[in-house]
């Protein structure tokens, strides 16, 4: 319980990400699918999850004991 209370800014991250990178994907995607990053649905997430658990991991604290 301990672990998942000090990487719960970057789980949050990863849902806010793929959540995002999904509504990314269902309004900006290509109609023929040439775009690479928003042909196909999955990649779209897993990029959205990749740079909100980047993004929200950069807010995590060290506390050093």
């Amino acid at each position: 319980m301990i672990k998942l209370k000090k990487h719960l800014p970057t789980i949050i991250g990863i849902v806010v990400g793929a959540i995002a990178g999904y509504y990314y994907y269902d309004y900006k995607s290509c109609a023929g699918g040439t775009c690479l990053i928003t042909a196909k649905p999955t990649i779209t997430i897993l990029y959205g999850a990749l740079l909100g658990g980047l993004i929200f991991n950069s807010f995590q604290t060290n506390k050093s004991k």
